[in-house]
């Protein structure tokens, strides 16, 4: 029998699949039912028809024999591995009735809420655990929720609003918009943007302003593809880049080469910052961080002196000792030389049409559910009457508050999970041992994802599978364009989206009744705050960017009263300007000025140990080919990136043992993890870099192997309970101390 005709079906990527941030246009082409191959759509402009290793290979994560496509329920115990399928309507029974017991019994806070990142989760899974009346909405595991939110925590305090580096994304035309200036210099802080999409960036913007002008200044321990194009490069001591922050802060106000009219005129509290980074000189700073003065004082006037320019930052600067105090620094620095919501400079980013994919925050929290609601979860919120900064900027949990409540039940019992598009012991978790511990003590636990992993297999009573970005509909507002999702065929087997999972269990576990009948009707009610619909934005090839003159297009909104609530001038914080001297961490009894604290394992704070560990660990190098610990199941992306790899320098290498592909262990006071060594001139002597999410998908599942998670998983090797006094960072994952030791043979 001959085969159809091959159709095209055009997206929008941002889920199972390619995961990632992202938010790329694809053509899904379909032959016989069945997805052949996936391409980058020229036309839409957030990617202009490129397309990562991890889009292209969708057909092989879709069709993969391991994937599972029916509900399982488990029939032997925890972590054996004996699984039988079961129908959907069996599936919601159960769970239906047991978050019912545990609700009647404990209270619906005693249901936590488990995400990951990357895919299009945050919307369903919220709605579901608002509907189902819990609070706790978390990241299990991920120290001082150092990914991103204390970023945006910082950026919220002190403008209001956040900032991300201004590659024309904003605007339909791109690079030939003539209101788009590129920057001229691009500061890449701690982040090697082409590894991946992050928070809705896509990583070769960098690149595209660099062919047209744009040069870089790099802040990172590591030496990378945009380090060695750079002007200039600070290879600082890891968990040291809230001292350079402040160096550079410290020369430019020094030397007069801010924005003085911008500074007098939108800016509060540029006084007291000048006094507080006088302390700061280049001198200090050099034994700080490593970095040379002359190198830190010129990086300064480059980025000062030359307006528009732009930074671009990454994860570690959410994962330093005080993570949301560093990116208050940083932020401070594109606020005094003028660089905000302007052309080429930090452009404020706002949901797309001011559509909500999910709530972000506190006020957007409010918005959907009602201030009461949330005055009402916030009381039983774990971690929110801690933190100030937790309770009052966006809903989440606090994981490491979360941890030691699983532990001792106080001030009440954790008893059931629902853990969505999340390996918590192989991924993202601190300490993974730890929670595997306090985690299988739990009363009952559902995952949803798409392949078994070792949270899967350690902890689940119930595996529901969901689909791929191809078999679902969706839509996404992060930053620009709005843009939806289109379904380009069935779900594989009996696969269903977590939008169409959530909503039938939200009708099941609800207090109040559910408007929705359809995902449809619940996304375009969403879409309706842009004027719009699923179908109009499908017609216009699945993106759109707002009209002239909305809040959610630059530049200079601050100028004409489109960032305030009440419609004036300025910025959406308590005096109406940039807060150098920020009114909200008052309030939240934090210092309201940036200051540099000493990571709590660093040859600095702890010497003693130094000796006997004496290279510093940064963990968290990102693969372009895999998205945390997703994929490495993949043919094609396994190939690329076999093992999991440390990076050692040269010499260093030499004076242990060690050469280039040896096996060996990477050790510290918390364990130890096999890693295959990569030996290269361009790691600093003192500092071995590795990535995270590492296990064996072709290994065995069952206890205790878990797919090889705690032999390769390098967050065995980092700890919770180092939170930041914001509650935000302050984590160990990339400054802590190790040692490497060859393995007998160097083989594995």
């Amino acid at each position: 029998m001959a085969k159809s005709k091959e159709n095209k079906v055009i997206s929008t990527l941002w889920s199972a699949g390619c995961g990632s941030h992202g938010g790329c246009g694809c053509e899904i082409f379909v032959q016989d039912g069945k997805v052949t191959r996936v391409e980058g759509d020229k036309n839409h402009p957030f990617n202009q028809g490129r397309l990562c290793a991890k889009g292209l290979a969708i057909p092989q994560y879709m069709y993969h024999p391991d994937r599972v496509i029916h509900p399982l329920k488990r029939v032997g115990e925890r972590g054996e591995g004996k699984w039988q399928r079961i129908t959907w309507n069996e599936a919601y029974d159960t769970i239906e009735k047991r978050f019912k017991d545990i609700r009647t019994k404990y209270g619906a806070e005693s249901v936590i809420f488990c995400q990951g990142t990357g895919r299009d989760i945050g919307g369903p899974i919220t709605f579901l655990m608002y509907a189902y009346g819990s609070p706790n909405w978390v990241q299990v595991g991920l120290a001082g929720h150092a990914c991103y939110t204390p970023r945006l925590g910082a950026m919220f305090a002190t403008q209001g609003h956040y900032s991300v580096l201004d590659a024309s994304q904003m605007l339909e035309k791109r690079y030939d918009s003539p209101e788009w200036k590129p920057p001229k210099y691009i500061i890449i802080w701690a982040q090697n943007p082409a590894a991946g999409c992050h928070d809705g960036f896509f990583g070769h913007w960098i690149i595209d302003c660099m062919k047209r002008g744009s040069k870089l200044i790099t802040i990172d321990p590591r030496s990378t593809w945009f380090t060695t194009r750079s002007e200039v490069h600070l290879q600082n001591r890891p968990g040291t880049d809230g001292a350079i922050a402040l160096g550079m802060l410290n020369v430019i106000i020094n030397e007069g080469i801010y924005d003085k009219q911008f500074v007098e005129k939108w800016c509060y509290g540029f006084d007291e910052l000048k006094e507080r980074v006088q302390e700061y000189t280049p001198e200090k700073v050099e034994k700080i961080t490593w970095v040379p003065k002359e190198l830190l004082i010129k990086a300064a006037r480059l980025y000062a002196k030359n307006k528009p320019s732009a930074i671009q930052w990454g994860e570690p600067v959410d994962a330093m000792p005080a993570g949301s105090v560093v990116a208050q620094a940083i932020n401070q620095l594109w606020a005094i030389t003028g660089n905000i919501d302007n052309p080429g400079g930090n452009v404020i980013a706002r949901n797309s049409h001011g559509v909500t994919t999910y709530p972000f925050s506190s006020a957007e929290l409010t918005k959907l559910y009602g201030a009461e609601l949330v005055k009402k979860l916030n009381e039983k919120r774990i971690g929110a009457n801690d933190y100030p900064m937790i309770k009052n900027f966006r809903g989440w949990v606090q994981p490491d508050v979360l941890i030691n409540q699983m532990e001792t039940g106080k001030p009440y019992p954790v008893k059931g999970a629902w853990i969505q598009t999340s390996n918590i012991i192989g991924g993202q978790a601190a300490d993974p041992r730890r929670h595997y511990n306090a985690m299988k003590k739990l009363d009952f636990i559902v995952c949803v994802d798409l392949f078994q992993n070792p949270t899967s297999m350690a902890l689940a009573d119930i595996f529901l599978p969901a689909c791929t970005i191809c078999e679902k509909e969706s839509f996404r507002s992060w930053w620009q364009p709005l843009g939806v999702s289109v379904k380009a065929v069935d779900g594989v087997g009996e696969a269903k989206s977590d939008w169409e999972i959530n909503l039938e269990m939200a009708k099941r576990l609800a207090t109040n009744p559910i408007k929705y009948n359809t995902v449809r009707e619940l996304i375009d009610d969403r879409l309706k705050d842009g004027n719009t619909n699923f179908e109009k934005l499908k017609a216009k090839g699945c993106w759109e960017y707002p009209p002239e003159g909305h809040n959610t297009r630059p530049y200079y909104r601050y100028e004409k009263g489109l960032l305030r609530a009440d419609g004036k001038p300025g910025f959406e914080t308590p005096t109406g300007k940039i807060e150098l001297y920020s009114k909200k961490y008052e309030e939240w009894g934090l210092d309201p000025l940036p200051y540099y604290e000493e990571p709590k394992e660093s040859p600095v704070a702890s010497p003693d140990l130094a000796k006997k560990y004496p290279l510093i660990l940064t963990t968290g190098r990102r693969s372009p080919v895999f998205f945390h610990s997703e994929h490495r199941m993949i043919p094609w992306l396994r190939e690329l990136d076999p093992f999991p790899v440390v990076e050692i320098n040269d010499k260093t290498a030499e004076k242990l043992g060690i050469g280039n592909g040896d096996w060996v262990y990477i050790e510290n006071t918390r364990g130890r993890v096999k890693f295959k060594a990569k030996v290269t001139p361009t790691a600093h002597p003192e500092v071995v870099t590795a990535p995270h999410g590492w296990w064996l998908p072709e290994t065995d599942g069952r206890s205790p192997n878990f797919f090889n998670t705690w032999d390769h998983n390098i967050n065995n090797l980092t700890s919770m309970g180092n939170q930041a006094k914001s509650g935000f960072g302050g984590t160990n994952y990339r400054s802590s101390l190790c040692r490497v030791v060859k393995m007998e043979g160097g083989k594995e």
